[in-house]
């Protein structure tokens, strides 16, 4: 896994918290970081998309968020978690990694762009 991807997993992640941080701030300094938070990933996001293909990037970009978003809030906030949900979070995760694995390997191609 190149440090592109990594970033990529690193903005995903982040999105669940800034998610999160928008349902769930209630004073100055949780507003502050969240918009932190959004800074930072959108900013990895735009930093990936120069060098991955963007249609992969954003599904597992958005896939992270959600999947996250989606176990963070029953684990950490008491949400309810059914099996259809859960169900559901697989399907998406199945999609992301077909979008992955078909997106094909024109990195070396974006790199010598620059």
């Amino acid at each position: 896994m190149n440090k592109y991807w990594l970033l990529l997993i690193v903005a995903g992640i982040s999105e669940v918290g800034w998610v999160s941080g928008l349902k769930h701030a209630n004073s100055w300094w949780t507003w502050a970081l969240t918009a932190i938070v959004i800074f930072f990933s959108f900013y990895a996001l735009i930093l990936v998309t120069k060098v991955l293909p963007v249609g992969t990037t954003y599904a597992v970009f958005t896939g992270i968020g959600a999947a996250g978003t989606v176990l963070g809030e029953s684990i950490f906030f008491g949400e309810p978690l059914s099996w259809g949900k859960l169900a559901l979070v697989v399907v998406m995760i199945i999609g992301i990694a077909g979008l992955k694995i078909t997106a094909g390997h024109s990195e070396p191609a974006a790199k010598e762009a620059n």
